[in-house]
């Protein structure tokens, strides 16, 4: 609730196994908000222009919504250029900003699997949530998963209690169903795609400057990135610890713990 207003405020997060957050949250006067990456918040409005969407589109999608209706009169971007151009602007403050640099960044960001991953327990939850019925390996987000959630949290704003047939409920942050744990595995594979990463750079870095004819896998591929990554973890990771070993017993006592 917000103290000053005494009214619900409610946001929607979508949070991947990797890539930036989406987030979209409604204020004490009714406006609709999109956070990219847990940046600055703008009109959601922009994002969906930026998105190739246009006022009326929007209207015909959101048009049984007074949130969104209100959003759309107080939005000051018309084209989808001036989308692409403020939201650049907000992501990445300083940097002239250019139409194909911000498509780029925003295509990275979200649909791009590279960048961006769902993960299959991310893709069911949110098919589960929302009501959608897209294939598991759709890892990356797309527009219906924009649209569903816009729709899910401005529903859940007015107080309605199905949309489409499908029920709106807030969810409870601190239920452990909407938890998950992050195995071993899953922050190893981290580690390992940070330091596969660090060598591609590397590589190509290499294969720019040294003779084509004179490259062999050996002077170009180095390792140590990849090394490193994973003595960083095993050496600085929170969930690493120094095995007591004041005599065996203890060290055998410590790893059973």
């Amino acid at each position: 609730p917000d103290k000053g207003s005494d009214k619900d405020i409610y946001s929607c997060k979508v949070i991947p196994s990797r890539g930036a957050w989406l987030e979209f949250e409604i204020d004490k006067r009714d406006m609709v908000f999109v956070r990219l990456d847990r940046k600055r918040k703008q009109n959601v409005t922009v994002l969906l222009k930026a998105l190739g969407w246009s006022e009326d589109r929007i209207l015909e999608e959101f048009g049984d919504f007074e949130s969104m209706r209100m959003t759309l009169e107080k939005d000051t971007v018309n084209t989808q250029d001036e989308a692409l151009l403020d939201i650049y602007r907000k992501l990445r403050p300083g940097e002239p900003p250019a139409r194909d640099a911000a498509q780029a960044l925003l295509e990275n960001y979200y649909f791009n699997p590279k960048r961006y991953d769902l993960a299959k327990v991310g893709r069911y939850k949110i098919n589960k949530k929302l009501g959608l019925d897209l294939p598991f390996d759709s890892q990356v987000l797309t527009m219906e998963d924009i649209v569903a959630a816009i729709k899910y949290v401005v529903a859940l704003h007015e107080h309605k209690e199905e949309l489409n047939g499908l029920p709106i409920e807030a969810d409870d942050i601190d239920h452990f169903g909407n938890r998950r744990l992050r195995t071993v595995g899953e922050l190893i594979q981290n580690q390992l795609r940070t330091g596969l990463g660090r060598m591609e750079r590397v590589v190509r870095d290499r294969m720019t400057t040294q003779d084509i004819e004179a490259i062999t896998p050996q002077t170009l591929i180095n390792i140590r990135p990849v090394t490193a990554a994973l003595k960083e973890f095993f050496g600085t990771s929170q969930l690493s610890q120094f095995m007591d070993q004041n005599n065996p017993l203890a060290g055998l006592t410590h790893k059973r713990r």
